[in-house]
């Protein structure tokens, strides 16, 4: 991909340009997806066992290896692997993400039951780091070697080595056990009907914890770029005309900073659906990331390949949403 700087009227570079290049990047998506897919599988299956021998209970004494058998045959575990796989990838092709092989519900219902509160949870964490950490970026660039600067500094390499899953233990302990501010876990309050403000509670430390992950690194992007911009001469130019000092960070400085941070924003997303399987498994949050250990616990492959073909797409997606971001935030910019 080559970024090429012209002189052309914004309507018309994203009438002309920006189509093409959705629908080129949208054609290279597909063999990628294809190859993710690909390697999901052959990973899935590389792991010791499979659904039958995981359905069995040893402590029940000996069992049947005809019947094992038997049951490896119905769910079509004894073909060759590619064999397998392309029989998966056709019934993707017709829209058909097959049935889990423990409890025989269509993988689509399982996955659209659970994709909503993932969702919910990851984009108010983006949301939420964004507001943060930007901000914070911008002020620790602006203050640059003062307390707020030492302290933004601190506090980014603290949220960086501080493990997820210690965090939240630690944020349950504190304002559920301790406080009683917040409800331990759940979505919902147990015998209350449901409510918003009872369901913003229950997301307010997953979303927390999410949100830190992305506030640091983003925190120190954004700290980076500005410091970068602010010695550029457009900006003391635009202070010499006598315009005041945060008018011309926002007005001059801030756009010009914006642009990497976009790369880092899209490219974020996939680390938030990575820690949403702990943070859903420890709140107990009925997302795609509790259906994702079940599914490993259980060894149900198709429901695992579903859930991960699924996550592939939103994080293409999001890629390409990233990268078509950049002409929203430098229409200068045009891709051939």
């Amino acid at each position: 991909m080559v970024r090429q700087v012209l002189d052309l009227p914004h309507h018309r570079y994203l009438g002309c340009t920006m189509g093409k290049y959705i629908l080129r990047r949208t054609l290279i998506s597909i063999p990628v997806l294809i190859g993710i897919t690909l390697i999901t599988f052959a990973l899935i299956h590389l792991a010791p066992g499979d659904p039958v021998t995981g359905m069995i209970d040893p402590t029940l004494g000996d069992f049947n290896p005809e019947m094992v058998e038997r049951e490896r045959v119905k769910l079509g575990l004894d073909r060759p692997l590619p064999v397998q796989y392309a029989m998966w990838l056709g019934r993707v092709l017709r829209g058909d993400l097959g049935y889990s092989m423990i409890n025989s519900r269509p993988v689509g219902e399982m996955v659209g039951e659970r994709i909503g509160s993932t969702l919910q949870l990851t984009i108010a964490a983006l949301f939420l780091s964004i507001l943060v950490g930007l901000p914070l970026g911008v002020l620790s660039a602006v203050k640059q070697y003062s307390v707020l600067d030492y302290l933004t500094t601190l506090f980014s390499f603290a949220a960086v080595s501080v493990p997820g899953f210690f965090l939240s233990l630690g944020l349950i302990y504190i304002f559920a056990l301790q406080l009683k501010w917040l409800p331990t876990s759940g979505m919902r309050t147990l015998g209350q009907d449901p409510t918003l403000f009872d369901y913003l509670k229950h997301m307010i430390m997953p979303v927390t914890v999410l949100a830190v992950s992305t506030i640091a690194p983003l925190a120190r992007y954004a700290r980076s770029s500005m410091l970068e911009v602010l010695s550029q001469p457009y900006v003391n130019t635009a202070r010499a005309k006598g315009l005041r000092e945060w008018a011309a960070i926002m007005r001059h400085a801030f756009p010009n900073a914006l642009l990497p941070l976009v790369t880092v924003i899209g490219l974020r997303l996939p680390g938030l659906f990575a820690g949403s399987v702990i943070v859903e498994q420890i709140f107990h949050w009925q997302g795609m990331g509790t259906l994702n250990i079940w599914a490993v616990m259980n060894q149900d492959y198709t429901t695992l390949m579903g859930l991960n073909m699924i996550a592939a797409i939103l994080v293409l997606v999001a890629n390409q949403v990233a990268d078509v971001a950049y002409a929203m935030v430098d229409p200068r910019i045009r891709y051939d």
